[in-house]
């Protein structure tokens, strides 16, 4: 069997060497090429180029990359339509993903498979019809989101979230860490993008300031993400109290993170899959992002959802405040961190029924996705 997969940056290639650990384990004779990173290859893959070259976010950045980025979707095309692989895989970053997709199916019947759905359910729900053009089937992170694909007439399988095998903390580096840092303890968490951070970082640093008055004895940890670190060292000089920074270049940062996350009482967080993992480690949170103006306004007037927190939407609750754009308001998040200190039980059943829903304690997602990927050849086959 031979695979070609594209992922094009760090979320993407471990759901890539998932997806390829787990084809490996159930087909005897299985090749891979493709673009992917250091995960990917380690499973095997013969990468076409480096995957950085591919990894570009935000439309001003597409627009000055555009004339290297279509390149690159024309050279990958022409490779897979060459090639002809069983099944052509491409990995989220639509921007790059779903146009190889488009020119493979214009001159070819190659199987496609997309991991990763669209948030259809949130915002601009026709890209699921243009994607049902030249994509076979769809691989959803999320448990309600294969019914809005099919009903645009793509098959799609729920197949879990990588979130439900990530590694937790055990109690003793939690212990651990908390012994270290005695007394209530808040993550602050302001993103892993530089532009979350110019913006979010300096309404976060007036909410510790408020945390530490109403509780002085609370300890306040930034577990910062590499791409945006020193940006968060320089902007930590502006305020009032001083957190933990801990530093992703340091020997033991993975598993320093890992600690705070278990060790913490609540968090405070940019909006994204960040909720996710403070779910996954049974810590309390509350939500906040803030945009630029021309962004509210188109955004705002898109949105289809009343909540944009994945643990919400998964458990179906409103559990996790969340306090975006115009509300993104320090008095007002001070209070609900607060509030979420003092009774954070609904929370923590919000948190356990969403890692349900997304798989934990059943087969792992990268199996499941190797799985849904045999079937759907399988029945494709049949149908020819």
């Amino acid at each position: 069997m031979r695979v070609f997969i594209t992922a094009g940056e760090p979320s993407g290639d471990k759901l890539g060497a998932a997806l390829m650990a787990g084809l490996r384990g159930l087909v005897t004779d299985v090749e891979f090429h493709g673009i992917g990173g250091e995960r990917m290859q380690a499973e095997g893959l013969q990468t076409l180029f480096d995957m950085d070259e591919i990894s570009i976010m935000g439309i001003a950045e597409i627009l000055r990359e555009y004339r290297h980025l279509k390149a690159r979707i024309r050279q990958t095309a022409d490779t897979v339509t060459q090639m002809r692989p069983d099944v052509l895989i491409t990995i989220d970053l639509p921007e790059f993903s779903l146009r190889v997709a488009r020119l493979v199916r214009a001159v070819s019947d190659i199987r496609i498979v997309h991991y990763v759905a669209p948030t259809v359910w949130a915002w601009r729900p026709k890209r699921a019809q243009k994607m049902a053009a030249h994509v076979d089937q769809v691989l959803a992170l999320l448990p309600f989101e294969p019914p809005y694909m099919q009903a645009a007439g793509i098959a799609c399988d729920f197949v879990g979230h990588p979130v439900v095998t990530d590694p937790q903390a055990t109690d003793a580096e939690m212990l651990a860490f908390r012994d270290a840092h005695p007394g209530p303890m808040t993550l602050i968490l302001p993103g892993s993008r530089r532009s979350e951070v110019a913006r979010l970082l300096p309404i976060f640093g007036q909410v510790v300031r408020r945390l530490h008055k109403a509780q002085p004895k609370m300890n306040f940890v930034i577990p910062a993400a590499a791409p945006v670190v020193a940006q968060i060292e320089a902007g930590l000089a502006d305020w009032e109290v001083a957190p933990v920074l801990l530093d992703p270049r340091d020997p033991d940062a993975a598993g320093r993170k890992r600690a705070a996350f278990r060790a913490a009482d609540v968090a405070l967080a940019a909006s994204g899959t960040v909720s996710l993992e403070l779910a996954a480690a049974g810590t309390p949170m509350v939500i906040a992002y803030d945009m630029s103006w021309i962004s509210r306004q188109i955004i705002g007037r898109m949105l289809l959802v009343d909540t944009v927190t994945l643990v919400n939407l998964v458990s179906e609750t409103r559990a996790v405040p969340e306090f975006i754009g115009p509300r993104c308001e320090p008095g007002a998040i001070a209070d609900a961190v607060l509030s979420v200190l003092k009774a954070p039980e609904a929370q923590r059943d919000a948190m356990a029924l969403t890692m349900e829903r997304l798989g934990k304690g059943g087969m792992p997602p990268g199996e499941r996705a190797a799985r849904a990927v045999l079937d759907g050849l399988s029945r494709a086959a049949v149908r020819h």
